[in-house]
């Protein structure tokens, strides 16, 4: 993919590739095999997700969920007037989930989507918690991207590109370029960015998570592990099937609120389990009784109420399998495996 060439940054090589810096080069192949770059700022740390990805290509595996996962090829440094830059080598992708959302109505994906998506998913967590021992952490619309169906598009983006290059501005120290649109293409959903990842699906303790997607324990600060990944798709599938988040957790302000959080998960699971009892901020939220202490009223809706895009059997079958993710313990939580079995899931797979 590489050679070393004594040009600078910005200098286009004949009609192969694109000069990064001196020595790198990125080249359309003859065998038409692309590959994108993601270019991180000079501040981002990036030494743990190299590190995850590293421990994912030394495994050896047949797990069909290894598909559904980036790929990393490579990596390399750069430099710019601001610093270094760590580039990563991988696959070229489509839209993610929150781009792709954006283009119904209700901002909210179909069964047939969600369950090929949520099939994806899981079983690209099935291979990372049963076989590489790691722990995702930040599952959320913008992480889950589309694959490219067909590569003729990316062959188009780069025909025209020779034909009518792209508008730039040339700086003292850079150039600055305007994006061309890349055609839309509805592949195989793909999980990204091991950014947040752990390795070792047990007893862990950082602050993780996006903020409306965090699992209790990790509000209460009960030490975690890979059943955090499961609570997440459950809030991730209410997320993009509802077309709204199941948890507010937000003050009036605005303001990440832990209270209102999880007031919120009352409402939907009902009293907390013992469990709940390990974490060290649980007596901040209930009394020795196991009753509410905040002033914020637990809300007066359930997941039942809630729902309304489905009916009869079909709503009842979603909910359950809602249930199987969305418990106070992670032990009562399914696992990735269970849930690509689950009855609401598998409907429909084999028409």
């Amino acid at each position: 993919m590489e050679q070393a060439l004594p040009y600078g940054w910005g200098v286009t090589y004949g009609t192969q590739g694109f000069i990064l810096n001196e020595g790198r080069i990125l080249i359309i192949l003859r065998k038409q095999r692309y590959k994108v770059l993601k270019i991180f700022k000079a501040t981002s740390p990036v030494t743990e997700e190299i590190k995850v990805y590293d421990h994912l290509n030394g495994l050896h595996s047949d797990h069909a969920g290894q598909s559904c996962i980036r790929k990393l090829f490579d990596h390399f440094e750069i430099s710019g007037s601001h610093g270094t830059h760590t580039c990563l080598v991988h696959q070229p992708l489509g839209m993610n989930l929150h781009q792709l959302r954006r283009l119904f109505p209700d901002r909210a994906l179909n069964k047939v989507l969600l369950k090929t998506t949520l099939r994806n998913i899981l079983a690209a967590l099935d291979f990372l918690h049963s076989e590489a021992e790691v722990i995702h952490t930040d599952l959320q619309p913008n992480n889950i991207m589309l694959g490219i169906k067909d590569e003729k598009i990316l062959s188009q983006f780069e025909d025209a590109e020779f034909e009518s290059p792209i508008p730039r501005k040339v700086e003292a120290h850079r150039t600055i370029y305007l994006s061309r649109h890349l055609a839309m293409s509805y592949g195989t959903p793909v999980l990204c960015d091991f950014g947040e990842a752990r390795i070792g699906t047990e007893n862990h303790a950082e602050d993780i998570m996006p903020d409306v997607y965090r699992a209790p324990e990790v509000i209460l600060q009960i030490p975690w592990n890979c059943k955090v990944d499961i609570w997440n798709v459950g809030v991730l599938t209410w997320d993009l099937f509802e077309g709204q988040q199941l948890f507010q957790a937000r003050d009036a302000q605005g303001n990440l609120d832990d209270a209102r959080h999880l007031a919120e998960m009352q409402a939907i699971l009902g009293p907390p389990s013992d469990f709940v009892q390990r974490g060290e901020k649980y007596s901040l939220f209930w009394d020795e009784n196991g009753d509410w202490k905040p002033d914020i009223p637990i809300p007066a809706y359930n997941l039942e109420t809630l729902e309304e895009k489905l009916e009869g059997d079909d709503k009842g079958r979603f909910l359950q399998f809602m249930r199987r993710m969305l418990c106070w313990s992670p032990d009562d939580r399914a696992t990735a495996k269970e849930l690509l079995f689950d009855p609401w899931l598998m409907e429909g797979l084999f028409k």
